[in-house]
């Protein structure tokens, strides 16, 4: 049966089509199934002719190192001889890590949902030889249960619809096909875009709020930057305390909640329940870069110190497990000793060998907790007398969890690292760790984020192209639109944190180099995907948010950014135009694009502070009162005269803070309390 269904073998072949090709690859994932007896290929060109070779279809898989149920189908399936032999014969098959390569994931992600299929990982997909999906799912198990069939039926069925029907499928692919590119690559319009957008997403969005545990309601909870960054903006754009209030709330219940490492700091993917208790245990380095910044704008409206020591414990766990030579790990894994969240769970009788005689002061400061649908030992939270007492005796909580972490280290595997260095995400951490530094004078913070920067820089090739992933000497290129973005916004942070103008210089050659690769042709707007990639069947823009803001939601906040630091008219009307058009194309499902209308808001609502001279007093001022709004430059006394706006430009000689709204600027400023109080005041 398998030989009248399967793929033509190639005459004077090499033996490559036999064997599994993953081991030459520079992606943990993709390693991890490098002796799978499946013969996989990495995706690309390759692959894609190959199929097209043996007129095979192709059989597409795409997760990441950290996802707990691709393992779950790689340890069933796919190192499963019997079911290896049967996707051989009837596909070319091919691994893709979603991290690595996103415009794939979001490409046939975008297909799966276009079937009426709920998306998530592993990502199962069918496609033809030319790259075009028609059928599709998730985890699929080795035996029928849960409602799905097993993998093996999927495959045979599969096969024999390709056989029967192809007519059929190529046509429904390709209509599949021109739906999604309408859907990801739409070129967009010119519109006047509605002043109050951002007001009208945060209305939509408190709503759904939950007013006792924060977060949206209901389970799975997940941290959300992208909805908390809108609610926050709305804050400070229109002073209402409600939008505040809803972020604060979720901020102090996810940092509480067992979905935080109370132990070794970070924040875990998400929670499976409504309280914020039972986290996918997973880590990954974009939410807590983002935590980064959130917890720094809380800790400076509300001093709260919760705020202070969760960002403390998370930069010591950057440091202390996701540092690489290249810069910031990606992910750790949920799993070790093939459990799921083994290592940050404890039970009592664990708890007291590891603290002996301090075991009495453990009830103190945390509690263990689990829920009715959680199999493994209990996890670590705390209830609010209990912050407030690790807040009274600092010293004493700081020794128990100081106690466990080292019980942790030493007795336990750790989960598995995922030392890819994406450049995005590496964006993202940067410019958290220089913006806390900044605000909690931590000089040591900001020397990391410049040590990471620097790092990633490094990685440029002679034509200042950089790659989107590092591991080890390996560097996979080209760069997505995503980490120009996340670089010149990592840049100007670090300008702002040290005053030093050679970040301004790597944030506009970066946007010259993210321009040349990813603008589109009408100058207002870039595709996420560089020109001259070559293996995907459509160049998505980069509107769609997941964990963190979209590509082009990134592109519009650099751009704003960078056009206020440099007092560049031109930047900043191109920053418009680029979200006007941006916006147009997301009219209609704003809840997925967030990122895009923060970012808009923040084109059209640059504020931009300048002081210049040696005044260390303002400066002290500024750095503590945070605003995504807000770039701050620093110009020295000796320096030639500053564009603050089109038409501003002040001299010099004229020391003092100067702040501006817009294309409209206030006296210079030299009192620290009327500095204070006007970086409060709401521009609306």
């Amino acid at each position: 049966m398998l030989r009248a269904l399967g793929c033509i073998v190639m005459k004077n072949s090499n033996d490559s089509q036999a064997r599994n090709l993953l081991s030459e690859e520079t992606s943990p994932y993709l390693l991890q199934h490098a002796a799978n007896p499946v013969h996989w290929r990495p995706w690309g060109e390759a692959a894609l002719a190959e199929a097209k070779s043996r007129d095979c279809p192709i059989l597409l898989s795409v997760g990441y190192a950290a996802c707990h149920w691709c393992h779950v189908m790689a340890h069933e399936s796919f190192e499963d001889p019997t079911t290896a032999d049967i996707m051989n014969a009837l596909y070319v098959n091919v691994k893709a890590d979603r991290e690595e390569r996103p415009d794939v994931d979001q490409i046939y992600m975008a297909a799966l949902s276009a079937m009426g299929e709920q998306g998530g990982w592993p990502l199962t997909m069918f496609l033809t030889p030319e790259g075009e999906p028609f059928w599709g799912g998730t985890y699929f198990p080795k035996t029928p249960q849960y409602g799905r069939p097993s993998f093996v039926q999927i495959l045979n069925s599969i096969a024999h619809a390709w056989k029967a029907k192809r007519a059929d499928i190529a046509r429904g692919a390709q209509t599949l096909t021109t739906h999604i590119e309408s859907r990801l690559a739409r070129p967009g319009s010119n519109t006047n875009e509605t002043p109050n957008l951002l007001a009208q997403l945060a209305s939509a969005i408190l709503p759904m709020t939950d007013d006792e545990k924060g977060g949206l309601r209901g389970a799975p909870k997940f941290p959300n930057a992208p909805f908390l960054a809108v609610l926050w903006q709305q804050w400070l754009m229109s002073g209402e305390i409600q939008p505040r209030d809803a972020v604060l709330l979720s901020l102090r219940k996810m940092l509480a909640g067992g979905i935080y490492d109370h132990i070794g700091g970070g924040l875990a993917r998400y929670s499976t329940d409504a309280d914020w208790l039972i986290p996918h245990f997973e880590k990954m380095l974009y939410d807590n870069a983002l935590l980064l910044r959130l917890a720094n704008w809380a800790y400076a409206e509300t001093g709260e110190d919760l705020f202070r020591q969760r960002i403390e414990q998370t930069i010591d766990w950057l440091g202390r497990e996701m540092r690489t030579a290249n810069g910031f790990a990606s992910s750790l894994d949920a799993d070790s000793d093939g459990e799921e969240g083994v290592y940050y769970t404890w039970t009592k009788s664990q708890l007291s060998a590891a603290l002996g005689d301090t075991m009495v002061q453990f009830s103190r400061f945390f509690s263990l907790g689990t829920v009715a649908h959680w199999e493994g030992d209990p996890v670590i939270f705390q209830t609010e007398v209990q912050i407030a007492a690790s807040e009274a005796s600092s010293e004493v909580a700081e020794t128990v969890r100081a106690t466990l972490l080292a019980h942790r280290e030493a007795n336990r595997n750790k989960p598995g690292r995922d030392d890819k260095v994406l450049t995005d995400w590496n964006g993202l951490a940067i410019q958290g760790l220089a913006e806390a530094g900044r605000s909690l004078e931590r000089a040591d913070w900001v020397k990391l984020a410049e040590d990471v920067f620097a790092s990633i820089v490094a990685t440029a090739d002679d034509s200042g192209r950089l790659p989107h992933s590092v591991r080890n000497e390996k560097r996979l290129y080209p760069a997505f639109s995503s980490d120009y973005a996340a670089m010149i916004n990592a840049a100007i942070s670090l300008h702002e944190a040290t005053g030093s103008s050679t970040y301004l210089k790597h944030a506009e050659n970066l946007r010259v180099t993210l321009d040349k690769w990813h603008i589109d042709e009408t100058g207002n707007g870039y595709f996420f995907t560089a020109s001259d990639a070559a293996d995907v069947i459509i160049r998505p823009r980069g509107d769609v948010d997941e964990a963190i803001p979209s590509a082009n939601g990134q592109i519009i906040e650099a751009l704003a950014r960078l056009a206020s630091a440099s007092g560049n008219f031109d930047l900043a009307q191109q920053a418009i135009a680029v979200a006007e058009h941006a916006v147009a194309r997301i009219r209609d499902q704003q809840y997925g694009q967030a990122g895009i209308i923060a970012a808009a808001s923040i084109a059209r609502n640059p504020i931009k502070l300048a002081i210049i001279g040696n005044e260390p007093q303002l400066i002290t001022v500024a750095n503590r009162n945070p605003n995504p709004y807000r770039v701050d430059v620093m110009h020295n006394a000796d320096e030639i005269a500053l564009q603050l706006t089109a038409q501003i430009v002040v001299s010099p000689e004229k020391p003092g803070a100067w702040l501006c709204f817009n294309q409209t600027c206030l006296p210079v400023i030299t009192d620290t309390d009327e500095l204070e109080r006007a970086l409060k005041r709401t521009p609306a």
